[in-house]
């Protein structure tokens, strides 16, 4: 591989010739060869707005000259639109804080830009240099908290509609199965009945209460410490730089994240601690935690189709087995589980990081970062397959189901109000032991006329509130 040579404060770096980036990063390169992993693109996209914004608002307060400002604006534009996405190589698992990240976000940028001014040799960094023109009036540790912010909101804004189709979805189908008859199950016992259109409101209600909450973390996410620089104290940043760039990120990514933008409260605050970041991961757990109890009871409720409860009818969207001719799994469930368990795990390295911050600085951003990212990518993603291919397709097996309900002996629990619990537990052990059915002991034993057992164990009555009969 040919290279060039360029020299950072530890002295010389071989970088390869066609390399966009430069000695820092290749060192960084070099010295992290650990996962393969990248940041995720929301992260790229955060950091090189602020760049942009950055410029425009250095070009505002006169301490930036347009021809430096335009081509690190022009630079950012045409990565923004997917070039030289292959420029940024270094490791998620790096240096504290992200600062190699952040290098080498400023050194492609610096070269492309003096390449858009006529420069042809990267590595020159004339007239527009890294640190002291693309990094003007940042800092690493202003930076990369709020690319974390805004990289948090764009995905944040992309999960709430997907979550607002798989309410739609259940809501649907609580609809169209309220009419469906089933046993309740506790314990996965037997329990009093339940129609199936009651257990999809309650899935409907539950992803719509943790939508809002991941909702609600977003007005922390929106207030952005850009502008404190080093430690929060805003060292060379020129005056009225931090209320203009978090404008200029607002008139650029406003539209795209649906919130304003705005300055922090506390610029020391939101440089010492991610908790708002902290927040959104501890919702999105949650949201995770409940829609893997959900695809458990999809998978559960479709269980069979011959020996399991097959009340629910699930799309086939692929064969399930390589050995056994017929088979359909719940694939999709089986994945939206199995997501389900990374954000959880996801969500435990966040708030390890978070934890881990000192003093005036969380060196551990890079992989809080890339954990918060990577799970609201793979929820989003699985929410909107999960819905299209799984909830939007389902069926019921009316049939079977009711035959369930009829035989259960949660049926005793509407006998007590009218035989007591004892005889009703009675007639449930009889029931148990003999295989004969509820009605047919009550009967025998003259605990009830047919007539007000009838009035009795009315199953759609039994699944509205009060007492039957």
């Amino acid at each position: 591989m040919d290279t060039r040579t360029e020299k950072d404060s530890l002295g010389e770096m071989p970088v390869p010739t066609d390399a966009y980036y430069g000695a820092q990063t290749a060192r960084a390169v070099a010295n992290f060869p650990i996962s393969g992993l990248r940041q995720r693109p929301a992260m790229l996209d955060a950091l090189l707005h602020i760049k942009r914004a950055a410029a425009q608002t250095n070009l505002a307060l006169d301490v930036l000259d347009s021809e430096r400002s335009d081509a690190i604006v022009r630079a950012a534009d045409e990565i923004l639109g997917g070039a030289l996405r292959d420029q940024f190589v270094v490791d998620v698992y790096q240096a504290g804080a992200g600062t190699s990240l952040h290098m080498n976000v400023n050194e492609v940028l610096a070269n492309r830009a003096n390449e858009l001014l006529g420069r042809p040799t990267r590595g020159c960094y004339e007239p527009v240099h890294p640190n002291d023109h693309v990094n003007f009036g940042q800092s690493t540790n202003d930076v990369i908290p709020t690319a974390i912010r805004l990289a948090a909101l764009m995905g944040t804004a992309d999960l709430l509609p997907a979550l607002d189709g798989l309410v739609s979805a259940l809501r649907d189908q609580a609809a169209a199965f309220d009419d469906v008859i089933k046993s309740g199950r506790t314990h996965l016992q037997d329990a009093v009945p339940i129609r199936l259109g009651q257990e999809f409101g309650a899935y409907a209600a539950n992803v719509a209460a943790h939508r809002d909450a991941v909702e609600a973390t977003r007005d922390g996410l929106r207030r952005l410490g850009l502008g404190g620089s080093a430690v929060g104290t805003g060292l060379n940043t020129a005056v009225g730089y931090r209320e203009q760039v978090a404008a200029e990120l607002n008139r650029a990514l406003g539209e795209r994240v649906g919130v304003e933008l705005v300055p922090a409260d506390d610029y020391f605050e939101a440089m010492q601690s991610l908790r708002p970041a902290v927040a959104l991961s501890g919702a999105l757990r949650n949201l995770a935690l409940d829609l893997g109890r959900i695809a458990n009871d999809f998978r559960l409720l479709a269980s069979g189709p011959t020996t399991g409860f097959a009340e629910l009818i699930l799309p086939a969207v692929q064969p399930g087995s390589s050995i056994m001719p017929g088979k359909v799994n719940p694939v999709m469930a089986e994945m939206l589980n199995m997501v389900c368990y990374a954000v959880i795990g996801h969500d435990a390295t966040v708030a390890g990081c978070a934890g881990a911050g000192q003093m005036e600085l969380n060196v551990m951003m890079p992989a809080l970062a890339y954990h918060l990212t990577e799970s609201l990518t793979i929820l989003t993603n699985a929410v909107v397959a999960f819905t299209d291919k799984c909830v939007r397709g389902l069926d019921a097996d009316r049939t079977r189901a009711r035959r369930y309900a009829e035989g259960s002996l949660g049926l005793a629990t509407a006998l007590n109000t009218h035989i007591g619990y004892a005889k009703a537990a009675e007639v449930a052990k009889e029931a148990l032991t003999t295989g004969l059915t509820l009605p047919e002991i009550v009967l025998a034993k003259g605990f009830l006329t047919e007539a007000e057992l009838a009035d009795v164990l009315k199953l759609r009555d039994m699944t509205e509130p009060g007492i039957p009969g």
